[in-house]
């Protein structure tokens, strides 16, 4: 190997010669953000678990003794319901509207009358946070028969 020729570099042309560097890669920065996320996630989520809300379907039974359309397993009587139309804004309740806030009144009411059959007639854009609100309510009032319907959607005609 001693007659090896051995590349030299041409005289006046002094270049600098790299010196290979180690990068550290540090785990710190990637774990701040990690914890970041983890917190806004918690942060904005719903701790009120829909799931954990016991539905099931059913219908009301018509004056005439028949049931009514969309007949599930459960059948009540219409008379002993109370029917509520819930909108984005308040409550509909004998023809009465209510604020989200007297909630809480109308479920009294409902308990000293002993009504123990509710139907929720849900209108078009009701954030469903009002829905699991409403039924907690009427669950912590021992009312556990209640019925939920989608309002129709009104058309409206062409000028």
């Amino acid at each position: 190997m001693e007659g090896a020729p051995r590349l030299m570099r041409p005289p006046g042309l002094d270049l600098p010669v790299r010196q290979r560097r180690r990068v550290a890669f540090s785990m710190t920065a990637l774990a701040d953000v990690l914890f970041l996320l983890l917190i806004f996630f918690m942060l904005s989520s719903n701790l009120s678990a829909y799931s954990l809300l016991p539905l099931r379907s059913g219908a009301l039974r018509s004056a005439s003794g028949g049931e009514a359309s969309g007949a599930g397993t459960a059948v009540t009587e219409a008379s002993t319901t109370a029917i509520w139309t819930l909108n984005p804004d308040g409550i509909v309740a004998s023809g009465q509207r209510f604020g989200i806030d007297r909630l809480q009144a109308l479920a009294d009411a409902l308990a000293q009358r002993k009504t123990q059959h509710v139907l929720i007639i849900l209108r078009p854009d009701v954030p469903v946070q009002n829905v699991a609100t409403v039924l907690e309510l009427l669950s912590a009032q021992g009312i556990s028969s209640v019925q939920i319907a989608e309002a129709p959607s009104v058309r409206r005609a062409a000028p």
